[in-house]
This record gives structure tokens, sequence and C-alpha cells, in this order.
């Protein structure tokens, strides 16, 4: 989860467009007013941080809005990461502390298959300050930054081509924090599977995106394949959970997870691994993920392990 129903007034993505920076006179009360909004975002994420560790939840994404405007040229040469160092560092902290897994899921406009050289600098850029973000948490390369292969631009094998290209010209600290997830149009898990494994990094696998784009793939053999990204890494291997909004709208999340969407995987996962981390994408937030353990606890082969975490038995 990123954002919490429960934490009230605890906004971590409030924002201030270009727009309105722009609307304010004097230039040195917009840039204060960004540090203002970043600051209120870190003050925030750690709120629902104190509420997912007293709900048991120890797998948290954190918004890649925490900082307004961060790349834009109206703030160039301006550190806000490191004006908010003592912020993010207490962040780390609690992470740290309560032996939490997190990480940053930037957003779509972050592609390194883009044919656009000028794409690839503003990709590359969001990369550097999301690791940055997690430098200033004092967390190491195993809290990654989960993107997407990209668009294929008419030819996907070209596509998948430049991104392996665009990504060995990323710094190897960046490289090291980076983890590929397979997407609903484009790149199957398959594909991306693939360019994980010849770029060297682990894969996510999304099980409602492999639903929606896929070549007919086992998914035993996607998900082995899969989990063998992970070896080296601390944390097990994590997968995406979300149910489709409807018949006719397959491809948005809906606002809970159906049980049926996770069941029969569990089974498979069940064969090959000892732990899941699992990372619910729902409308609903925590209250999805507390009704889905709610309905789980009550089948047969599950036993719940604590308010947002189970076991098969």
């Amino acid at each position: 989860m990123a954002m919490s129903l429960y934490v009230k007034n605890a906004s971590v993505s409030k924002t201030m467009t270009l727009k309105s920076f722009k609307a304010i006179s004097d230039p040195n009360a917009a840039r204060k007013k960004i540090y203002r909004i970043g600051l209120e975002n870190l003050q925030n994420t750690k709120r629902i941080l104190y509420h997912a560790i007293g709900s048991g939840i120890q797998f948290y994404r954190f918004s890649s809005r925490l900082v307004p405007l961060a790349g834009h040229d109206v703030v160039k040469g301006i550190n806000y990461i490191k004006m908010l160092q003592k912020e993010f560092a207490e962040i780390g902290e609690v992470v740290r502390q309560n032996e939490m897994r997190v990480g940053f899921h930037p957003d779509h406009f972050t592609v390194l298959s883009s044919p656009k050289p000028e794409v690839i600098r503003y990709s590359a850029g969001d990369l550097a300050r999301h690791v940055r973000m997690l430098q200033y948490m004092g967390l190491d390369s195993s809290y990654k930054c989960n993107i997407h292969v990209g668009g294929t631009y008419g030819d996907k094998e070209k596509a998948g081509a430049r991104f392996i290209e665009n990504f060995r010209r990323l710094d190897p600290k960046i490289q090291a924090h980076i983890c590929l997830e397979n997407d609903d149009k484009t790149f199957t898990a398959k594909e991306t599977l693939a360019i994980a494994k010849e770029v060297g990094v682990p894969m996510v696998l999304d099980l409602h995106h492999h639903r929606c784009n896929n070549e007919g793939e086992s998914l035993v053999e996607i998900f082995q394949e899969a989990v063998s990204t992970w070896k080296k890494e601390k944390f097990p291997p994590k997968i995406h959970l979300s149910s489709p909004k409807g018949e006719t709208n397959i491809r948005s999340h809906a606002d809970f997870v159906n049980p049926d969407d996770i069941v029969p995987f569990l089974q498979i996962a069940k064969q090959q691994i000892d732990r899941l981390d699992v990372m619910i994408e729902a409308k609903k937030k925590d209250e999805a993920l507390f009704q889905l353990m709610l309905e789980l606890e009550k089948l047969p082969g599950i036993e719940r392990v604590s308010e947002s975490s189970l076991k098969l038995v």
C-alpha cells in the first residue's frame, strides 16, 4: 500500500502544479512552498508507516510524489531531498527498526524503452532521484524501484533492445535498486523475465497483468523462473495482486480483491517457496487488505498469522 483509508488527513502525495508555482509572484516563496509540501508528505508517510506496523503490514510502497515538481526545470539546482534529509533519515530508521520491506514504483513517464533522447534523460534522472531518496533513508540496494520495460513504439524487439542499452548506461548504483514488472498491454511476463535476466535484476510477477497480457505461458514455469531472479536478494520474491474492475474494464483495479484471484496461485507458490511478499493494488487500499484477510482465513488450508499475513497449512 502507499496510502491509507484509516489514517485521516495523511496525504503522502500532496502536490503543486507548475501553474500554481508560477502564479506565486515571489520565486523564493514558491520554492519554500515546495519544501513545506514535501515536509508534510514525509511526515504523513511516517504516520502511515506507524499505522502499517501497528496493523502487521511489513510491505509498503512509497509515493513517488513526495517532493512536488522534482526534476522540473523550475527547481533545477535545488536539492530538496538533501534539504529534507532529516525527515528521510527518520523514515529509514523506522523501516530498519521494524524490519519493513519498502520501495518505490516510479510513474509511467519513467521509461527506458523510448526512442526519444529527452524521455531517456528524464527517466534516468527520475530513477536517480528515487535512489537518492532511498540513500538518504539509509536503505541499501535491497530496497527497490519497480518499473516496467515500457512501450513498444511499433517494434517490441527494438524497444526491448533499447531498454537493455539504456539500462546499461545507468550508474551501477542505480541499476542495483531496480526490479522489473510485467505489463498489462506491452511486455508479457515471459518477455519481461527475459529482459530482467539479461540485465541481471529481479522480476516482480503481476498476476493481474499476466491475465490481461500473455501468450498462453504456464504460470507455474513463469513463477518458478521469476523466483530464481530473487536468489541473491535480501527479501523474498514478491508479486502484485489485484482484481479487474469488471468484465468490460478488465485492466483497471477493483475496489477490493477477489480471493479467487489469489488462492489458486498460492497453491502454485507453496510448491516452490517458503515465503512470498504480496503487494495488493486495490482502490480501497488497506481496507481491501484487511477484507481479503478476513475472507481468506475462512478457507480450508489457510491459517491467519497476523492481521496482514497468513500461511498455508
